[in-house]
């Protein structure tokens, strides 16, 4: 019976090692959903990682098993093993082929990157300023709450100086030039993230962004540095202070996502958690509006008080006044 060649076992398990590679690759199950427009971009690189992760591990341990079993010590055999001194063409085989490797992987990352945004980031051309005064937040169901101190004690400018070019994911090739459909000015504080929309002078506690728009956050930190990480976005960046950073996305599937810190800073980090919804652009409109509404930028007095516990005159008071409703009116109705 004629042996099979070498070279034709090589040429199968190539060919078998190559197909359980890309099938892992595209399979693997690690990563959360995709919910950007970044995220696919991310993901492509993942997965030829994790393909080519996956071929070395089968070559190597499949090498490792194959020569377990074939030169293993036969029973009565004390002789001395074969003497091999060295294999120049192997080690220049299996140094230029990790190599060449390598080198690919950094050529496509910086691809990748660039694609992104993260060779531009933002100029002085899409910097926003944050002027927050003092507001009251009155919203159905909850408290209505507002800071004691005068509104221009609560001023802050965010952005960096103009002329000054921020870090970041900046806007994508296709997008250089262009401003962004959303302005977010984002803080990191211990322990919490602070969003200021400074065009409509909303603040708030979570992000909020409508699906399919260009949003731009410019982020900072009072502090110590934080870092601002959203999984299903594949997109990250810290909060340094002192340093203006920019992240810019487009969220691309509605839904409620998770931010993370993922800088230490200090004894509460792992509580350091917000998270993203992103609306559809009619629910985000609304939300908007609401917001804007209720946040009243004229006031400067604080109250915090919640209205299931009002009564109803106490509770449309502010209401009447607006309408131009005295208390002689509301007699007259009620005689």
């Amino acid at each position: 019976m004629q042996q099979i060649p070498v070279s034709l076992w090589t040429l199968v398990a190539g060919i078998l090692v190559t197909i359980v590679s890309i099938w892992v690759g595209q399979n693997h199950g690690l990563l959360p959903i995709q919910a950007s427009q970044q995220a696919p971009l991310v993901d492509g690189f993942f997965n030829i990682m994790v393909s080519i992760a996956t071929a070395l591990f089968l070559v190597v341990e499949g090498t490792i098993l194959i020569f377990l079993v074939k030169y293993r010590r036969r029973q009565g055999d004390d002789t001395d093993g074969v003497h091999v001194e060295g294999n120049f063409p192997l080690e220049v085989f299996w140094t230029a082929i990790p190599s060449i490797i390598v080198l690919c992987l950094g050529i496509y990352s910086v691809d990748v990157f660039n694609r992104m945004g993260g060779l531009e980031a933002g100029g002085a051309h899409n910097m926003a300023h944050s002027h927050s005064p003092a507001h009251v937040a009155q919203i159905p169901g909850s408290a209505i709450a507002a800071t004691l101190s005068d509104a221009s004690s609560h001023e802050s400018e965010i952005a960096a100086p103009a002329g000054t070019s921020k870090i970041g994911i900046g806007a994508t090739p296709t997008e250089q030039g262009k401003s962004a459909d959303l302005v977010v000015n984002v803080t990191g504080m211990q322990f919490a993230w602070l969003f200021d929309y400074p065009e409509s002078g909303v603040n708030a506690g979570e992000l909020h962004v409508p699906v399919g728009a260009d949003v731009q956050l410019n982020i900072s930190a009072t502090d110590v540095i934080h870092s601002f990480w959203v999984p299903q976005f594949r997109l990250k960046q810290d909060a340094i202070p002192g340093i203006p950073t920019e992240l810019r996305f487009v969220a691309t599937k509605p839904g409620t996502y998770p931010v993370v810190c993922t800088e230490l800073c200090g004894g509460y980090h792992g509580s350091m958690r917000s998270q993203v919804i992103v609306h559809t652009p009619e629910e985000f409109e609304s939300w908007l509006s609401e917001n804007s509404i209720a946040q009243k930028q004229d006031l400067k007095q604080a109250v915090a008080i919640r209205p299931a516990d009002l009564s109803t005159s106490e509770f449309l008071a502010p209401h009447g006044q607006e309408m131009g409703v005295t208390s002689a009116t509301l007699a007259q109705i009620h005689k």
